[in-house]
């Protein structure tokens, strides 16, 4: 039997078997949004919020806080090699912030939000010839009330 005829025999297996771990059509996966997380609010009026980034994720990916009050993100870098970074850009709201973290390491951004409303916040780390890390999915919400 030629090789031909041995990958073609292969493509059958494996598209007669494919259906087994495929979903139903009942069973399609949607894609789940994480909760938001509230922010803790400390005694001294710091709220605050643990925050892990990973391989192009947030975890939270949607954080709530309070407008005029102080925030305290502790951002922790679990991968191990790649540096992260928090971003939020809106200087039409006043809102900027950027704090980058390298791989393995923790860092603390403080900020307080001037105003109510959503923010986008990403990572703007990027590897030369390679996506960024937020066109792969590396961003969140930051809500204020």
């Amino acid at each position: 039997m030629g090789q031909i005829q041995i990958v073609g025999r292969l493509l059958m297996i494996i598209l007669a078997c494919a259906p087994a771990y495929l979903p139903a059509a009942d069973e399609a996966t949607v894609p789940v949004a994480a909760a938001p997380v509230a922010a803790e609010l400390g005694t001294d009026g710091v709220q605050r919020v643990e925050m892990i980034l990973d391989s192009y994720s947030f975890s939270p990916s949607h954080v709530i806080v309070e407008a005029g009050k102080p925030v305290e993100l502790n951002l922790k870098n679990v991968s191990s090699v790649a540096p992260h970074s928090l971003v939020i850009d809106d200087p039409a709201a006043g809102f900027t912030v950027n704090q980058s973290v390298s791989a393995g390491k923790s860092a603390t951004l403080q900020f307080t939000p001037p105003q109510p409303g959503q923010f986008a916040f990403f990572c703007d780390k990027k590897l030369p010839l390679l996506p960024s890390h937020r066109k792969k999915g590396m961003e969140g919400m930051l809500e204020v009330r």
